[in-house]
């Protein structure tokens, strides 16, 4: 591990990954700082760009922007009360209550440094468990890659958040739209309806960004403004002794609880912020402290979702499955580069997979780094009003999904997606599962077709070999935690009738 790790450091150390990361750590930041411009609108309007770059950097710069979100969601939620990412709901009880006793510099110390810690921490369990799963990795074929694709797609589904029709139909359109294009294995046009510009299938960019970036404008120019900033002054950076003791041990804690839900499919980095607030106030010997300015209730949940968000990566790099949406984009960054993902990325390039864990630890420190100094520019950020950004925001998406194939076959695509969005969202459609099922669906196929060409159309090759049947026997227990509840409510009201 100490080997590859430093192998690791020799390809992220290089000037121009070193520069991708920075901007990767302070784009994350300046999102998460702002409210309503979230790490996934960012990356689907910088999908574009990652087509230009090597991989590892595009992977790198969209990695920095995911974990640096978590640490700039901390300052908006203890300076505004206003969360700036989902993760940082939590971090509003106490932080900003430490903050309205003066202690706001303490409090974004707490944040920064629990966060800097669970960081390395988690990284250092995705290297000391990648060595097994890379030699895991190299019994997978066409069966067992199919079977993880549709449990990734289950898991989109069941874990949506949204009601399991509605998040069902919407993987199924994602699929639909995934199949537009010439077939890889015929030749045919399959649903371009003579439009040479679909023989290729719908560009990434111009659905992500639209359904992800311009709706997520749409919705907040719509929704009102109520921001305030604390005019005073932030008072001593550091923590006091007596704070820093009782928030070491809390964010130790929340770095083993962010640790192990981070890799469960869903809102696991949201999650995991509230486990471990709701473990410190249950063991916490001034359980009446929390919610007014308790230091354990900062840094157990912003060491909690930094963690999560690093470990949220193991699924997607050691099984081609993304947890979040945002780690949806990057497996499609990883496609557009012509990356197969999945198991094998260990196995075939080792670069990419180490350098990005050496890339998270040198991020890290960097956020530490931006994050303290410029805590004065955050504050100023804040009081810019939206009307202001979100035109060039839209500028900026316009230009990418253009500059792509110089097309307006995309710019109209991504209008078309772009109110597709609002509507969805409006009656309560989950996006989600469409783009995972975009992303997902012919990957299934073309797995699908490789495992029946294998076993010469015996559809028993995904039972007769063990990992396969293991992940299909997961898919159907999965299918079972979700129908017996509603299969037990329906016999009880039938036998009260």
């Amino acid at each position: 591990m100490f080997d590859t790790i430093i192998y690791g450091f020799t390809l992220a150390g290089t000037w121009q990954n070193l520069g991708f990361a920075f901007v990767g750590c302070l784009l994350g930041t300046l999102i998460g700082v702002l409210p309503g411009v979230g790490p996934l609108a960012t990356v689907s309007m910088l999908l574009s760009m990652t087509i230009y770059l090597d991989p590892l950097s595009s992977l790198v710069m969209l990695a920095g922007i995911f974990y640096g979100a978590q640490y700039g969601g901390s300052t908006t939620a203890i300076l505004c009360n206003l969360p700036g990412e989902a993760s940082a709901v939590v971090t509003v009880l106490d932080g900003h209550q430490m903050a309205r006793k003066g202690r706001a510099g303490a409090a974004l110390a707490v944040a920064a440094l629990g966060s800097l810690f669970a960081g390395i921490c988690a990284t250092l369990v995705i290297a000391l468990f990648a060595p097994i799963l890379s030699n895991f990795a190299l019994s997978f074929n066409a069966p067992e890659y199919f079977a993880l694709m549709l449990l990734g797609l289950l898991a989109a589904v069941v874990f949506s958040g949204a009601g399991l029709v509605k998040a069902l139909a919407m993987a199924a359109l994602g699929i639909l739209l995934g199949t537009v294009g010439t077939d890889v294995e015929t030749g045919a046009a399959r649903f371009t309806f003579g439009m040479p510009e679909l023989s290729e299938g719908i560009g990434i960019v111009a659905l992500s960004m639209g359904l992800f970036g311009l709706s997520e404008i749409i919705m907040n120019v719509s929704s009102a403004e109520s921001r305030e900033v604390m005019n005073a002054k932030l008072g001593k950076l550091w923590p006091s002794r007596e704070e820093a003791r009782r928030a070491a041990p809390a964010a130790a804690r929340g770095t083993v609880v962010g640790s192990l839900l981070g890799v469960l499919p869903g809102g696991g980095v949201v999650l995991s912020t509230f486990v471990a607030y709701m473990l410190e106030q249950k063991i916490s010997r001034r359980p009446q402290e929390f919610g007014k300015g308790a230091v354990e209730g900062l840094a157990a949940p912003e060491a909690a979702n930094n963690a999560a968000a690093q470990t949220s990566f193991i699924p997607l790099l050691t099984l081609g499955i993304p947890t979040t949406p945002t780690l949806a984009l990057m497996l499609g960054a990883m496609i557009m580069q012509g990356i197969q993902p999945g198991p094998e990325v260990m196995a075939t390039r080792p670069d990419l997979f180490w350098g990005l864990i050496a890339s998270m630890l040198i991020g890290n420190v960097m956020l530490v780094i931006i994050n303290l100094p410029l805590i004065g520019l955050w504050v100023q950020l804040l009081r810019v009003p939206y009307r202001i950004l979100f035109p060039v925001i839209l500028t900026i998406c316009c230009i990418g999904a253009y500059s792509l194939e110089f097309s307006m076959v995309d710019l109209l695509a991504l209008s078309a997606f772009a109110g597709g969005g609002v509507l969805l969202v409006a009656f309560g459609f989950p996006p989600v599962p469409l783009l995972l099922g975009f992303i997902l669906g012919p990957l299934a196929e073309e797995n699908l077709r490789r495992a029946m060409a294998i076993s010469g159309g015996d559809a028993s090759v995904f039972f007769t070999r063990p990992i396969s049947a293991a992940i299909v026997l997961m898919i159907v227990a999965l299918v079972l935690v979700v129908v017996m509840p509603t299969f037990k409510r329906n016999r009880a009201v039938f036998e009260e009738q």
